[in-house]
Parts: C-alpha cells; sequence; structure tokens
C-alpha cells in the first residue's frame, strides 16, 4: 500500500530532477539574493551602529525579518501554482479524481517548494551573517524549530486559502500580491512594528507573520529563553489551531463546487 510518505518522495524527486534539468534558474535566484544581501549591507552600514532594532544590529534584524518573510511568501505562493499551472495544463481534473484526498495531494506538491525555500533561507541567512561578520549569542534552535513550524502551518493555511480563491474566482494571485506588496511594512520585515502608527500596531498585532518574525529574531538573535518566547509562541499556537483546519474546510467546499460546476479548469 502506498503510503503518504511514498507519495511525498515521489513528488520531491520528481521537482529535484526538474531543478537539476533547470539549472538557470537557480543560478537566477542565487544571484537575486546576493544583490538583496548586498544592498541590505550596504543600507544598514548607512544608517549606523546607533539604530539597534529590539536591541540588536539593524542588518541582523533587517537579515531575519526579509529572508522568513520571503521564506513564508515563496511558500504560500507554491500552492497557488501547483493549482495554476495543473489548470493550465488540463491535468487538474485529472489529479482531483485520484485517491489520494485533494488538499493532501496540493500539502505535498507544495512540500518539495518549501523543503528548497527552507534550504535557500539557510543560504540566505548563513551567506548574510558571514559577510557582516556578526557575532551571534547562543541561539535557542528548539525555540527556533518550534517557531518554524508553527509558521510552516501557517503558511500552508494561507497557501490553501489562496488555491481556493484561485479555483474559485482564479484571482489567487491577488493574495499573494497582498501579501507581497501590501502588508509586509505591517509585519516588521524591515523596521520595528513599534516605530508605526498605534492603528497601524494594532492591525500588525492581527497578523500572524509579525509574531513569527518577532518568535524567531527573540530565538536566533537574542538566544531568547522559553518563557521570553511563549507570548508568540502561543499566539501563533492559536492562530495555526485556527487558520489550518479552516483552509482545508474552505479548499475542499470550493472544490466540490468548481467540480458542480465545471469551473474546475477555468484559469
Amino acid at each position: 500500500m502506498i503510503t503518504a510518505l511514498d507519495k511525498a518522495a515521489a513528488i520531491m524527486r520528481r521537482d529535484l530532477l526538474i531543478a537539476i534539468r533547470y539549472r538557470t534558474g537557480f543560478l537566477i535566484t542565487l544571484a537575486g539574493a546576493s544583490a538583496e544581501l548586498a544592498a541590505f549591507y550596504f543600507l544598514a552600514r548607512a544608517i549606523g551602529p546607533a539604530f539597534r532594532p529590539d536591541g540588536v544590529d539593524y542588518f541582523p534584524f533587517v537579515l531575519v525579518g526579509t529572508g522568513f518573510y520571503t521564506f513564508m511568501v515563496m511558500g504560500i505562493n507554491s500552492f497557488l501554482t501547483i493549482v495554476q499551472e495543473a489548470q493550465q495544463t488540463g491535468t487538474l481534473e485529472v489529479l482531483m479524481t485520484t485517491p489520494t484526498q485533494p488538499a493532501l495531494l496540493v500539502l505535498l506538491s507544495a512540500l518539495s517548494a518549501f523543503t528548497a525555500n527552507v534550504v535557500q533561507l539557510v543560504c540566505y541567512l548563513g551567506g548574510g551573517l558571514l559577510l557582516s561578520q556578526t557575532v551571534l549569542p547562543q541561539a535557542n534552535l528548539v525555540g527556533c524549530a518550534i517557531v518554524g513550524l508553527l509558521s510552516l502551518a501557517i503558511a500552508m493555511a494561507i497557501g490553501l486559502f489562496a488555491a481556493a480563491v484561485q479555483l474559485s474566482i482564479q484571482r489567487g494571485s491577488a493574495v499573494v500580491w497582498i501579501l507581497g506588496s501590501g502588508l509586509w511594512f505591517l509585519t516588521g520585515a524591515l523596521f520595528p512594528v513599534a516605530t508605526l502608527p498605534r492603528p497601524l500596531q494594532i492591525i500588525s498585532a492581527l497578523l500572524p507573520v509579525t509574531h513569527s518574525l518577532t518568535g524567531l529574531r527573540l530565538a536566533i538573535l537574542q538566544g531568547g529563553s522559553p518563557s521570553a518566547l511563549s507570548h508568540e509562541v502561543a499566539i501563533l499556537v492559536l492562530f495555526s489551531a485556527f487558520l489550518l483546519p479552516l483552509a482545508l474546510l474552505t479548499f475542499s467546499f470550493t472544490l466540490r463546487r468548481a467540480r458542480r460546476e465545471g469551473t474546475l479548469s477555468f484559469y
């Protein structure tokens, strides 16, 4: 009997072969990340050492913020890309009729994209820390892993919402655009949330990514103890426990309606 792990391994093998075949895309991504690192490094030098958001140097602050925010957005976008490509190639209806539950199939298909994004994130953070020769305190790796896994669950939930919007009104890219261009400044990716006006700080507190970035900075840059991380972890647990089941239900409902109305392959 083929298990979910077997299916995940097959999908990851397929995507690895595709990535090996199209190595140019990896080189372009590497060049873009290097240019971004250089830009933030010189920006931090221009700002000067006096600016220490949350008590840390600005470059590590922005490095973690932009790196992980990009990871979240790319992960969310992978769900949308999977559905869009299947619609454009005419394979979505066939995939949705396999014994594997549709939501699980999309999750497994996005798994390899998340794995690649994790590798890119580690390289981005490692390259940035080497570039700036930043000496970090003893990082709380367990706390970092907990915050990262909870954030991953939230990214999957938002990705499923984006896929549901694509199936419903063919505008799933609007969700990614809002996250990539409309809300990034509210999460504290580039500057502390405390510098925002009070009404925007309230909105920021309602965004799960804000708490993801805060938790990761505490764990990585300040070596935050479990008690220091407990507030952010508790909020992320609530977000993930609410958003992931709701996203699964929404995606399943939207998929059934699209099948019933014959719009499954509309894009």
